[in-house]
């Protein structure tokens, strides 16, 4: 069990979304929210301390959700908007923590882009924890009873990406092994870990153009900017700062070659200070 991390001073703007992941798979949600809500603040938790989720056991991950969550509320965050599909999939096998705020599902945004197609045979790579939950057979059985779907665990993707070592022959094969093991005649691919965006590259090259492959951070930013207006969330100053529990000069190094700029980044521990 992971002992709760301080929580920050609200010195952060209420008004403000927030957006979790584990690491960096999460700043494609962030990048397309912050285009859909450009006035809106934002402000993106990476639990980088512990990443890769995937290989964790899910009663550690689950703890960990729950802190992740409670520090966002203590920051002030009004909506809390999944980059994590590792902490979605082990919600759904223990519960979503309490939160004063309303948390969006990742997988579930991800199920509907797919029924939205009406895909019948889908294949999903994801972290192991994920796939040992069948989250994402769940997830679209509840939407679409009669798919199939095929789910793979590539547990050697998250670390390419964190490392930075996405445009490598290393991550070429490691993608390669994880396709390999996906049958033949899918309608429908899914990217289930928002870190495999960042190796789409590989995946376009190994599945060709004919199998759709889905985004869900895309379906997830969509989603949070619809439900950001319905709840009536006032807009902020368009600006997007970023907190790690991990290195913070990796971090910023991370998001300035993935996004571009200069991040305005902080460390948790001094965001707590």
């Amino acid at each position: 069990m992971q002992a709760r991390r301080a929580h920050p001073r609200k010195i952060f703007s209420d008004k403000m979304l927030g957006i979790l992941d584990s690491g960096l798979g999460g700043l494609g949600v962030a990048q397309r929210l912050h285009e859909l809500l450009p006035a809106y603040d934002l402000l993106y938790f990476a639990d980088q301390a512990h990443v890769p989720y995937g290989d964790r056991p899910a009663e550690e991950l689950s703890a960990l959700f729950a802190s992740n969550v409670a520090w966002l509320n203590a920051a002030g965050a009004s909506l809390i908007v999944m980059g994590c599909n590792t902490s979605c999939a082990v919600a759904q096998r223990f519960g979503w923590p309490s939160s004063a705020v309303p948390i969006l599902d990742l997988i579930d945004a991800a199920a509907a882009a797919l029924q939205q197609r009406n895909a019948r045979r889908i294949g999903v790579v994801a972290t192991s924890a994920t796939v040992a939950a069948n989250a994402y057979r769940r997830a679209i059985a509840r939407r679409l009873p009669d798919a199939q779907v095929w789910e793979v665990a590539a547990p050697a993707l998250v670390p390419i990406v964190e490392a930075g070592a996405a445009d490598t022959p290393q991550a070429y094969d490691a993608v390669a092994e994880a396709c390999a093991r996906l049958p033949e005649g899918l309608d429908a691919y899914v990217h289930g870990c928002t870190h495999y965006p960042l190796l789409d590259r590989h995946f376009a090259a190994i599945l060709g153009d004919r199998i759709p492959r889905i985004d869900p951070a895309a379906v997830q930013a969509e989603r949070a900017a619809a439900a950001a207006r319905q709840l009536g969330l006032a807009e902020g100053r368009g600006g997007v700062r970023y907190v790690t529990t991990g290195d913070r000069e990796l971090f910023r190094d991370a998001i300035a070659r993935i996004v571009g700029g200069e991040p305005d980044v902080r460390a948790a521990a001094e965001a707590a200070a």
